[in-house]
């Protein structure tokens, strides 16, 4: 079977990526391209704002893929998309069915279930994804009711909403102004999750934090299965306006020092003294408070999920995002919440031959291309089709049968038996000489006059 070509489109509060991939028959992604563009002030907290804008940089973002010779001379003309947010958490629903008899359960009645928990959503609110949690048949546990008997069966069922603002949005930039269709939605957060958070660590209970620009969304992970999901409105973008704030520079210069100077668990920094000539303590100082503050908060959604710290969330804490990359981050967090913090990392499994893909940066897109490429995935470009010209008559060719050849030139082909006549003075005195000939013959032939 021939290689299916997905594209995905992530628009952050801090960049819009777009990437490229390839699924074989076996399911197998491999990473071809990725571009991004700047979204500072276009996107603010994951919400498209300035549509036309947007619009615009995902036009270039696409162009630029296009132009890829692993990806040339195809069209992209459909992706998936993320959808994440400020707006984006998670709300649970009960569903209990009764059964006159025993009756076998079958996907068909959990589709079922699943689609009547949706119809009871927040009015106000779009549901994008519906996630089971829990199935009891007949009062007891069952983590896969499908195929089991009873007269009974009641599912606890989360349902991941956002508000419509972000959807709609998304549709006019993507596909009312680029005509990109879009294949299929999916929920950036558990695409993260089901791209760097083992089997075990969900079994054993974790927390999944994507700390971003403008926002920081928490996912709680126990028994398997997702047990909540919230997003708190601060993100490392905060650490940097402090810094600007605090020192009256610009941005892209507070960017810069807290990249040099920022240490989420030391007073004094380490740094290079080329890096910066001022006090760095109390620049540090800046980036330490913001960096607890929003550390408290994500530890905080532990009691607000209804679990407790460190015996609930055995498998401990991934962090992922821009702001991961803060020295000390995780190690800040590990001191506050007791537990094992890690960075989430790109699986071996999915083949990426371009070492600049390889870092963390671009788990959020690639999870994206992940959760397509195991979702049935579907063709995203078109191979334009080439049309071979009809052959001319009036042009040269190989000869494809009898019939009258054209005359080249507007000259009259030559008789091979013909003579080749003369084009010297002879000739016109040959002429002149049969001319003159004639005019003997008939004055010879005349009758004489009568007198």
């Amino acid at each position: 079977m021939e290689e299916k070509y997905i594209a995905a489109l992530e628009i952050g509060s801090s960049h819009i990526r777009a990437a490229v991939g390839t699924v074989d028959d076996t399911g197998c992604l491999s990473l071809l391209a990725v571009e991004e563009e700047h979204a500072v002030d276009v996107v603010r907290y994951g919400i498209v704002q300035n549509v036309d804008e947007v619009s615009n940089r995902i036009k270039r973002l696409i162009l630029r893929l296009e132009n890829y010779p692993s990806i040339s001379p195809r069209k992209i003309k459909s992706v998936y998309v993320g959808i994440g947010g400020r707006s984006t958490a998670s709300t649970s629903r009960e569903v209990i069915r009764q059964f006159d008899e025993v009756t076998d359960i079958t996907a068909h009645i959990i589709d079922q279930m699943k689609e009547e928990a949706k119809a009871n959503g927040l009015s106000e609110r779009t549901v994008v994804d519906v996630l089971p949690k829990d199935f009891i048949v007949d009062n007891l546990e069952c983590p896969n009711p499908v195929g089991t008997l009873g007269k009974s069966i009641k599912a606890d069922i989360n349902l991941i909403t956002c508000r419509p603002k972000i959807l709609r949005n998304l549709d006019i930039a993507v596909t009312e102004r680029q005509q990109l269709a879009i294949k299929d939605r999916f929920v950036r957060q558990i695409s993260i999750a089901d791209l760097v958070l083992t089997s075990d660590e969900k079994k054993l209970g974790c927390m999944l934090v994507d700390f971003g620009a403008e926002t920081t969304t928490v996912s709680i992970y126990r028994g398997g299965s997702l047990r909540y999901l919230t997003t708190i409105p601060l993100g490392s973008r905060n650490i940097t306006r402090d810094v600007m704030i605090l020192n009256n520079i610009t941005e892209e210069r507070a960017e810069e020092l807290k990249r040099a100077l920022g240490d989420a668990m030391n007073e004094e920094p380490n740094f290079r003294k080329s890096d910066f000539d001022g006090d760095a303590t109390k620049v540090n100082s800046g980036i330490r408070t913001r960096a607890g503050e929003i550390a408290v908060n994500i530890i905080e959604q532990v009691k607000y999920a209804g679990y407790s710290l460190p015996n609930d969330l055995a498998g401990g804490i991934v962090v992922v995002g821009t702001g991961s990359k803060l020295k000390g981050f995780t190690d800040l967090l590990a001191d506050q919440s007791k537990v094992k913090v890690r960075l989430g990392a790109l699986p071996a499994t999915i083949r990426i031959s371009d070492t600049r893909l390889q870092n963390p940066n671009m788990i959020d897109i690639i999870s994206l291309l992940n959760a397509a490429a195991t979702h049935n995935p579907a063709e995203c470009t078109e191979k334009p089709v080439v049309v071979n010209p009809t052959p001319d008559p009036f042009v040269d060719g190989e000869d494809d049968g009898p019939g009258i050849k054209p005359i080249k030139g507007g000259k009259k082909p030559k008789d091979n038996d013909e003579e080749t006549r003369p084009k010297s003075p002879s000739r016109i005195k040959d002429i002149f000489g049969r001319i003159v000939k004639g005019w003997d013959s008939l004055l010879d032939d005349r009758e004489p006059d009568e007198d």
